[in-house]
Order: C-alpha cells, then structure tokens, then sequence
C-alpha cells in the first residue's frame, strides 16, 4: 500500500510492480442540479477526478445507486446515461454496479484507475517557492444553493454545469507533463480545507491572491446576499483556525473560500520556472486555469490577501 489511511488524500494506491500502481476511489452524493442526466454526468466527472487528481487514469467504474420506489426508471435511466457517457469520455468502461432502495436518488461510482509509479502526485510535495494554479473557478456551491432556493438565472445554473461535469483528464496530463510536485482536487471542503490539507502534508503554508481566483457567473452576487450552503459554515467552524486574512477582507469573500465544491478544478503546486507555461497548456486544452499565489516556509496555514 503507497498511499492509505495514514495520512489523508484524494485515493488509495496499490503497488502492483516496480513500475505501476493501481488507484481506487469512490464518491456519490444526492442531485445537485435538476436535470438527471446532467446529475449523472456531474456525478461521475467528480468520483473520476480523484483518480485525476493521483496523477492516473481511470480503467473501469462500478455504478452505486440509491433509488426511492415508486419514482419512475425514466429519471434512473437519465441519471445512468449521464455518468456512462462521462466515463466513456474518460476512457474508461462501466463494469457493473449495486443499487439499493431509499427514499432520497444518490448516484456515483466506485472508480479503478491506474499511474506510473514514478507518476503518483499527493497533495504533500509543495515547496517554498513553488507556484500555485487552479484549474477550474470556483463557486459550485453557492450557484448550486441558488438553485434550490429557486433563485439562480439559467445562464448561471448553465455555466456551472458546465464546469461540474468537465473531466480533469486534460489537467492532469498537464500536471504530469509540467512534474507538478502536489496536488489535490478541490470538493467538499472547499479551497481553504482542501488547501490547508496540502499545506500540512508538505510542511508549508500557501499564500493565495484572491484577486486571482476565478468564479462562476453568478458567484459573487449570490454571495453578497449571503446565499450559501450549510456545509460552508461546516467548513469554516473547522478550516478557519489555518487561514488568516491579514488586509480583512469582505466577510462574504472569505466566506466563498469554505464554500464546498462539487467536481472541482485541481489545485497544483509546481516550480516556479513551470507555472507560465503549464498555465499555457491549461488553457489551451480549455482548462479555466489561473495563478492564484504561491508557497513559503510554515507549518498548514493559509494567508489570503487582496481580498
């Protein structure tokens, strides 16, 4: 075992041999968004970016499924269709799976994947000096929760879907290729748990820009009417004691940095002499990419400025 229970990151690795490993991962959770096939699709891209975010490539996916009686197989059907055909992007094929009854749909996949052992990017591994890109804008969560208050613009919930279900197949071959030292794919704990827990594994802090940050159309309008979901406060009573905001910025702002995402983008941590041109290639294969700060000496803490 590479990479287990002894220290947290995004999938277990198996050695197989000298040269190669073997990625397991699982994720599912509840509808996001309305639409069942843009759920599955959604769905599946998140449980796939975990293998991504390793450094793999996914090889096969079992389908978990959590189904209320008496709602029609029509919707099912969708949500399947949705998650087979992101799969099916990444390359990889649906083997099987197990569904259960309940009263609430949940969908995901249990995801096998495989990496180079010389390949195996964790979230420790950042060094000061190095540069810090994020491969997708953040907001997932905010958009997703004006959604079901029944208060997001079409155009807004279009843009996050679009972001949502966009694999991080073409980040992470960038990542490969440009040797990014750590890595992690921003989800449930947001950008300041998910970067806290980089910054610990490697022994540093990250200061972020957040003037650099991306967000999703919508983002910081909701955000200023304080629409944002509950796992954000969640978030925030736990992840707060690492980050500091020394200018003390909008409180809406630092809020957007516990906001939990969903399929997130991947947070790198590369040389400094890379970061122009692994920025490059993101954006040319179509990756919302940024620079968004950079790493110096400390013990897990996160300092945020221009906020």
């Amino acid at each position: 075992m590479l990479v287990g229970l002894s220290e947290p990151d995004d999938a277990a690795v198996y050695r197989l041999d000298d040269g190669r490993a073997i990625i397991s991962t699982t994720d599912f959770f509840p509808p996001v968004v309305d639409t069942p096939y843009e759920f599955g699709a959604i769905a599946a891209a998140n449980a796939l970016s975990d293998v991504y975010a390793m450094g793999g490539e996914p090889l096969l996916a079992i389908n978990l499924v959590a189904y209320p009686d008496g709602l029609g197989l029509d919707i099912l059907q969708e949500i399947l269709r949705g998650g087979a055909e992101k799969v099916r992007e990444s390359g990889a094929v649906i083997a099987g799976g197990h569904s259960i009854s309940d009263d609430e749909p949940k969908y995901g996949l249990s995801v096998t994947g495989v990496v180079s052992t010389a390949n195996i990017i964790r979230k420790a591994g950042a060094r000061p000096g190095d540069k810090l890109l994020l491969s997708k804008p953040l907001g997932t969560g905010v958009i997703t929760t004006a959604l079901k208050r029944g208060l997001a613009s079409s155009a807004h919930i279009e843009s996050a879907v679009n972001i949502m279900s966009r694999l991080n197949r073409s980040a992470a071959e960038c990542a490969r290729l440009h040797s990014v030292r750590a890595m992690t794919d921003i989800t449930g704990f947001g950008l300041a748990g998910h970067g806290h827990e980089m910054a610990r594994l490697s022994g540093v802090d990250l200061r972020l820009n957040f003037e650099a940050l991306a967000w999703l159309p919508g983002t910081m309008t909701y955000a200023s009417r304080a629409i944002f979901p509950g796992g954000m406060e969640r978030n925030r009573e736990y992840f707060s004691r690492w980050l500091s905001f020394p200018d003390r910025g909008d409180a809406n702002n630092e809020a957007l940095l516990f906001d939990p995402q969903t399929s997130g983008g991947l947070l790198m941590s590369v040389a400094a002499e890379s970061a122009a041109n692994l920025l490059d290639d993101l954006r040319q294969n179509g990756d919302d990419a940024a620079i968004i700060g950079d790493v110096i000496d400390g013990t897990g803490n996160l300092i945020v400025y221009g906020a």
